[in-house]
């Protein structure tokens, strides 16, 4: 099954893609292009993947473990609604979900 996901860069531009099942934010943003690093490629060890989803689609996520808040703690321009991209896994539930890439990011690798 296909999904919609948004990304909306620092300047305020969309880019909006096609995700599949059980692919992670982080995943589809290095697919398409989007300055996310993921250093620690997923684990949870650090938290270059950090986004902002928006405030609707926030309250329909799963709380963020303990892990994850402590990893996030140590994130740029961290926000009430940052998440870590690689703990974002792609299903129905989330089809249109829409997420912003924090201005120390997001610049497309392809420019």
């Amino acid at each position: 099954m296909t999904y919609k996901l948004t990304f909306v860069h620092p300047d305020g531009s969309p880019l909006v893609v096609d995700a599949n099942d059980g692919e992670t934010v982080l995943d589809l943003a290095q697919k398409n292009g989007i300055d996310l690093e993921g250093a620690c490629e997923g684990s949870m060890a650090c938290s270059t993947c950090h986004i902002i989803v928006e405030d609707d689609w926030f309250a329909k996520l799963p709380d963020a473990c303990e892990e994850e808040e402590d990893i996030l703690d140590l994130a740029y321009g961290l926000s009430r609604t940052s998440r870590l991209g690689c703990q974002i896994t792609m299903c129905a539930d989330y089809d249109g979900l829409t997420v912003h890439v924090p201005s120390d990011g997001g610049t497309p690798l392809n420019s």
